[in-house]
């Protein structure tokens, strides 16, 4: 008897998607501050006046930390799709390397040259740039290659948030390097963690998230046919709820900063990609919201560059607390995101694998995170 419309479960990672629409509104949220910066710096900021504060106060003041669970998504999503496919030789390096150019690369060219062309407007106005100040030729070719954190020059250069994007890239090329020379045992994945956490850097801390996440999916595929599936998912949200709430309570400001996003993250993750039994409306409202993310994320800081200049040419100062321009922002950024990915992302990615690897045979057809 086939299910009610009403109601369908999904083998989709819906839950996932939405959690990276959260850490994606997260980030969103915290680089609002941007508003009241000159310069490099905010100035007279104070953050319990800002839109909302009260709802909004974890985004405001750690919503930096939604990167660590885009990468541990990211980890979680390139093990359950990539992990059997490349130790098992059935995807070879050029195709990978295909699917992770067509996704990530098409729009980063774009917002990077959209803030190429406004951040010398917005000099000329004040004698200094927007937020990001080195954005010389060095830093622009950095940024080109998509190796704007590579330790070559300073990271805070024209589209500011892709350097998270451009350290992840980096751990792809060790995710595929060991499934294809090494092991895929999740030995690997414990070791990654141990050696990471203790070195300070960022391409270790993304190294560290993606392999916690990797060992997330490992463990939801172990017990997806197990006879202890439902004992075990039971464990997994049991702790996802009481951890988190005891940390809070007894020593907050250290679960933060601590091991405790490396550990609790993919025990989320791992509850949040079980079966979910949704009407087919929510099922298109989260995959349409896990898919702009990507976009929102590239996206909001030229919108902020555009508004700006808006209200520097009108000599008038951003209203960065009044709630209506708060709004105006997060919707505008918001819709801009989904129209991106519906009609430039998805095409230029369609373009791109159609033309860099259907001339060599290769299928089109094969599983591809969208991250």
């Amino acid at each position: 008897m086939r299910k009610s419309s009403a109601t369908q479960t999904t083998d989709k990672l819906l839950g996932l998607e939405m959690l990276r629409f959260v850490a994606a509104f997260a980030v969103l949220i915290w680089h609002y501050q941007h508003f009241s910066y000159i310069g490099e710096k905010p100035v007279d900021l104070v953050k319990s006046q800002l839109p909302l504060y009260s709802l909004l106060h974890p985004f405001y003041e750690n919503g930096e930390y939604g990167v660590w669970v885009f990468w541990c998504i990211s980890g979680f999503i390139f093990f359950w799709k990539y992990r059997d496919a490349i130790s098992g030789r059935s995807i070879d390096g050029w195709t990978f390397f295909v699917f992770r150019l067509s996704r990530l690369y098409p729009l980063h060219f774009f917002t990077l040259m959209m803030v190429a062309l406004l951040q010398p407007i917005y000099f000329h106005l004040h004698g200094f740039f927007f937020v990001y100040q080195n954005n010389d030729i060095q830093h622009f070719l950095a940024q080109l290659l998509m190796a704007s954190d590579w330790g070559l020059v300073r990271s805070n250069s024209f589209n500011g948030p892709i350097w998270s994007i451009s350290v992840e890239v980096l751990v792809y090329a060790v995710f595929f390097a060991t499934l294809r020379f090494a092991t895929k045992s999740p030995l690997l994945n414990l070791i990654v963690i141990a050696i990471c956490v203790n070195v300070n850097a960022q391409i270790c801390s993304c190294l560290a998230f993606f392999y916690a996440g990797g060992l997330a999916a490992i463990g939801r595929q172990a017990i997806a046919r197990s006879q202890f599936r439902l004992p075990v998912e039971t464990a997994a949200w049991c702790a996802a709820a009481a951890v988190p709430l005891s940390i809070w309570m007894y020593s907050p400001q250290s679960a933060i900063v601590g091991l405790f996003p490396i550990a609790y993250t993919p025990i989320l993750l791992f509850c949040l990609s079980g079966r979910m039994a949704l009407s087919l409306p929510s099922q298109r409202l989260l995959e349409a919201a896990g898919n702009m993310t990507y976009s929102s994320y590239l996206l909001h800081f030229p919108i902020q560059i555009f508004i700006a200049l808006g209200f520097a040419i009108v000599r008038h100062p951003i209203p960065f607390y009044d709630e209506l321009f708060f709004a105006a922002f997060v919707v505008a950024t918001l819709l801009a995101s989904y129209l991106t990915y519906r009609y430039f992302e998805a095409p230029a990615q369609t373009l791109i694998r159609s033309y860099l690897l259907s001339k060599n045979g290769r299928p089109l057809a094969q599983a591809q995170p969208r991250l």
